[in-house]
């Protein structure tokens, strides 16, 4: 259910979330809450005006639900509260995004350079755009379900040959071959010669086949 807020969130464009930033949410230790909070935050700018009212307004969190996730991303030293006078001398209360920012930072420092073992920048990039959250969590379901990486570089191989750029094409072609036995890019291979070897024989059959001879028989 939460998930489904974020993602209704990103589709009228109330927020917007680089890829990047949601493959970190766990790394963060973020719950679903917290980040779609996050979010907001950092679709406003480096520094905001702590609005409750405008939060509840734009995101339909209650307040007091609000406070606990704004105390909790504080706790985990991901934004900092300051205050400062407005033009009305009135004291305001700021949220900046410093420590957030260092943190996303050393995330993507400690990242290999190599990301040719990443099968989401491999997908993204054969595609020519971001992976969505949903996309992300279909890739991450094959995963999950013990399809291996090499497997599924190897549909997205397949679907790009094809000229197909979209996920349901490569779960297709994973089905398939879940339920013939193939689990690696060896039996990809074996699989992929034995239905050459089938083609061929059958072009073979049809060249062989004496039509003058049929003719005769009639």
């Amino acid at each position: 259910m939460k998930n489904q807020i974020l993602v209704n969130l990103i589709k009228n464009k109330n927020l917007v979330i680089p890829m990047y930033l949601f493959k970190l949410k766990n790394k963060l230790n973020l719950n679903t809450d917290e980040f779609i909070i996050l979010m907001y935050l950092y679709n406003e700018g480096d520094t905001v005006k702590f609005n409750v009212e405008e939060i509840e307004n734009n995101l339909g969190y209650q307040k007091k639900d609000i406070m606990a996730y704004i105390g909790s991303l504080s706790d985990k030293q991901l934004i900092i509260f300051n205050t400062k006078k407005n033009d009305k001398g009135i004291i305001e209360e700021i949220i900046t995004l410093d420590n957030f920012y260092n943190k996303i930072s050393l995330f993507l420092m400690d990242e290999k350079e190599d990301t040719t073992s990443n099968i989401f920048s491999d997908i993204e990039r054969e595609f020519g755009r971001t992976l969505s959250p949903i996309e992300y969590e279909i890739v991450k379901g094959w995963l999950e379900n013990d399809m291996s990486e090499e497997l599924v570089r190897c549909a997205l191989e397949e679907a790009v040959m094809n000229g197909v750029s979209n996920l349901r094409y490569i779960d297709k072609i994973l089905f398939m071959w879940a339920k013939k036995g193939i689990k690696n890019k060896e039996d990809v291979e074996k699989n992929r010669l034995e239905h050459r070897k089938k083609e061929n024989k059958e072009k073979v059959e049809i060249f062989d086949y004496n039509w003058l001879d049929d003719d005769e028989n009639r």
